[in-house]
């Protein structure tokens, strides 16, 4: 199909852009953009994923109107493929990296990236990772299985010293939002943070600034864990910020509560966490022989 035809489709069906988002699993941001006529040249896996919505119906579909399927978790293609699911090569949403892409937002707030609030945050599908930062969305691709392993062992160990300890405070592990500023502007998802004031807990989030986050570098974050979440964490009042780097092997440690001091460590060090006076040690040698073991990568 052509845009053209595209367009008188959707016409004819009566669909909003919103309508069609949700039926093809594309952001709103690229349909807006599609139909709007910004995009001219849209990628043959936005033309494919538009196509298997918009296309006559065949003799197999007895369903007249496809928007019967818009608050299930479907979207209407030949396998029933389930909604939101992405394909690797054709680089569908999901796969976006660290330019941020506009959508979440009806099409009638016209809303541009640093409007978007908590609001279009809690309207996007639940499958769409993003984080909110002063009204701008960042995609956010799936964590590898190294980042996890590195993610989870963190956790564990801190959650174990915790609770030998008898400890007051509680590790979180991503998924969890942190309403960061206590505003509407900012939502992010912090790989590993620990909480002290119970204070701060809702039951959908948090709100208000953790004491301790560490951050797994990727390559979607790269850009953003290193310049962007590093100031908002720092200027929230977060005490302590990791950061990891499984390419380099190495951990960065910014203690704000200290004067900024920042370290640098190696995955074969033994690292204190300041906010515990230095009283528990993180053993990263421990999770580098996990990688070793499990990460299939040396």
């Amino acid at each position: 199909m052509t845009l053209e035809e595209m367009k008188d489709r959707k016409r004819e069906l009566g669909y909003t852009n919103e309508d069609i988002a949700r039926l093809s699993g594309l952001p709103l941001g690229t349909v807006i953009k599609v139909f709007g006529g910004a995009t001219r040249s849209p990628r043959r896996a936005t033309i494919e994923a538009l196509e298997r919505i918009l296309k006559p119906r065949t003799s197999w579909d007895t369903t007249t109107d496809p928007r019967a399927y818009r608050d299930t978790p479907m979207i209407l293609q030949d396998a029933r493929t389930p909604y939101g699911q992405r394909d690797l090569k054709s680089g569908l949403p999901g796969l976006l990296s660290e330019p941020a892409t506009a959508y979440g937002a009806a099409e009638k707030h016209e809303k541009k990236q640093g409007e978007y609030t908590l609001e279009d945050y809690l309207a996007l599908p639940d499958e769409r990772r993003v984080e909110l930062i002063d009204g701008v969305f960042y995609d956010m691709s799936s964590p590898t299985t190294y980042h996890q392993l590195i993610a989870a062992k963190l956790h564990a160990m801190i959650l174990s010293w915790i609770e030998q300890n008898k400890g007051s405070c509680m590790p979180f592990m991503s998924p969890v939002d942190v309403q960061l500023d206590c505003d509407n502007k900012t939502i992010v998802q912090p790989d590993v943070l620990v909480l002290c004031d119970k204070s701060k807990i809702t039951r959908p989030r948090i709100v208000g600034a953790p004491d301790f986050v560490a951050e797994v570098l990727s390559k979607s974050t790269r850009k953003k864990d290193l310049f962007i979440k590093l100031s908002k964490y720092k200027n929230a009042g977060v005490r302590e910020f990791w950061i990891i780097d499984p390419d380099k092997k190495t951990v960065m440690v910014w203690d704000f509560e200290h004067d900024d001091q920042v370290a640098l460590y190696g995955f074969r060090d033994r690292i204190p966490v300041s906010i515990y006076d230095k009283n528990l040690v993180i053993d990263f040698s421990v999770i580098d022989n996990l990688l070793l073991e499990w990460g299939g990568v040396e």
